[in-house]
């Protein structure tokens, strides 16, 4: 991508967001939006028997996508009105529909109508990318559902689980943000054609007091947009709830993440694993040995971004006045659009991280037998020789670091019935690991796999091997 070294560049759309989130927020697709709005509003007002002809329409549909930049950037300079200036650009293309474009519309028809179908198309590549991350976290899991590892409490070892496990963690996370988006989308509705504040009065005069006819004609140009219903109720705008909510939930996404990858840095600086390292890469200029999760610590660093940015659409709801006042308007042109494209990011990170996380088995397995001698004796002393056995365990094994130092005090101590050899027996990592991996198979088989397809044409269970 050119970049004007003499201006700001946002980093999100210069390094991290892909183009396919960025031209959602494009003035490009926005105003292809407008109007296919205004065609659909022209639509809905030929069939309920206003004066438009068949002509007209044509003359509408054959230029949605020929927007002439120049015109309505010119005419804006002048009357310092965006969307008149696009309505006289679109009837300059089209002078037989030039009358009847944006008829009986407010501003809000078009700019708030356009917003509702960008959230909505950008909630698809959010999930989309969302349920690629859990796909490749299912391959992951699955890989490594048997293969026993530290599992921790206060970021101290305790039990033992498993790699796989500890992996379907970061995937329920996920569903979890995806099943609210899904909830989120399933709820959104279009402005509609409410008019100024929201009373669609200047519909009522142009249909002569018909309200069945003015209700129609937002049912009709809702369907035509891909959407069941409009809001039943508005000031001048929808509710700028919906922003919040929606946000809300992106905030979801970059909380699982930033939990995904933090995990991801201690276990990488513990040896366990790591995040894909290119042959080429450069880690630190002058440490050239050492792996930095770099990919991890941008997640956290963006997800920061985004959690503090969600906040900022409650406070411009809780701001509104009556039935609307401008002053959300610079903050959601930054606000919403910087959020999607930061989520975007995360997401294209987490894709790449998933896909070729790193285990290193024997520093794993190296780990989890340095500890194992605790917890062998603490279930041998605690399972078989009562509390009072248990108790003098727990005396002996105060301020002792190393398991093999422990094997021999245990073995040692009179008052501990437990003989070095049954100690060792029992040093088999898979005996402490519980029901981690049929949690993991049955995870992927009733949550995860089942959000994946939803997502893919494929049949993800064959694909990966499951």
């Amino acid at each position: 991508m050119a970049m004007n070294k003499e201006t700001y560049s946002s980093p999100l759309s210069t390094r991290y967001a892909s183009q396919e989130m960025q031209y959602l927020f494009s003035e490009d697709f926005k105003f292809r939006t407008w109007r296919r709005l205004w065609v659909s509003l022209a639509r809905a007002e030929r069939m309920l028997g206003l004066d438009i002809s068949k002509e007209q329409i044509a003359e509408l549909e054959a230029h949605v996508d020929h927007v002439n930049y120049d015109v309505a950037e010119a005419r804006e300079r002048v009357v310092r009105h965006d969307v008149m200036s696009h309505v006289y650009a679109y009837g300059l293309q089209c002078p037989k529909a030039a009358p009847i474009i944006h008829l009986g519309a407010s501003v809000s028809y078009v700019g708030d109508n356009a917003d509702v179908v960008i959230l909505r198309e950008a909630c698809k590549v959010i999930l989309k990318k969302a349920a690629e991350v859990i796909k490749n976290l299912a391959s992951f899991a699955y890989n490594y559902r048997k293969m026993p590892c530290l599992g921790y409490t206060h970021l101290q070892p305790t039990k033992l689980t498993t790699v796989g496990k500890r992996a379907t963690l970061w995937m329920y996370e996920l569903c979890m943000d995806m099943e609210n988006l899904e909830f989120q989308l399933s709820k959104l509705k279009l402005l509609g054609s409410k008019g100024d504040i929201g009373t669609q009065s200047s519909f009522m005069r142009l249909f002569d007091g018909d309200e069945d006819k003015v209700r129609r004609l937002e049912q009709e140009i809702a369907l035509d947009m891909g959407f069941l219903s409009c809001v039943p109720v508005a000031g001048q705008t929808y509710s700028r709830k919906t922003d919040a909510y929606i946000l809300s939930a992106l905030s979801g996404f970059a909380q699982s993440a930033s939990k995904f990858a933090n995990d991801l840095r201690l276990l990488q600086a513990f040896g366990e694993m790591e995040e894909p390292y290119e042959e080429e890469q450069i880690a630190a200029s002058s440490i050239p040995y050492m792996h930095t999760p770099i990919r991890a610590e941008r997640i956290c660093a963006l997800s920061r971004y985004v959690m503090v940015g969600a906040m900022s659409p409650s406070f411009t709801a809780s701001s509104q006045w009556l039935e609307r006042t401008l002053d959300d308007s610079p903050n959601r042109r930054l606000t919403i659009p910087e959020t999607f494209l930061a989520v975007d990011a995360i997401l294209n990170v987490y894709i790449n991280i998933a896909q070729g996380l790193i285990v290193n088995e024997d520093v794993v397995h190296s780990r989890v037998m340095q500890k194992l001698p605790l917890m062998a004796a603490e279930r041998l002393t605690g399972d078989a020789n009562g509390a009072d056995v248990f108790k003098q365990y727990r005396h002996v094994s105060q301020n002792i670091k190393s398991g093999e130092e422990l094997i021999d005090r245990l073995a040692a101590d009179e008052n501990i019935p437990c003989d070095k050899e049954a100690l060792l027996a029992n040093m088999v990592p898979e005996m402490y690991i519980g029901r981690s991996v049929s949690q993991v198979e049955d995870f992927l088989l009733n949550v995860s796999l089942p959000m994946i397809n939803k997502y893919s044409s494929n049949d993800v269970k064959a694909e990966l091997n499951i």
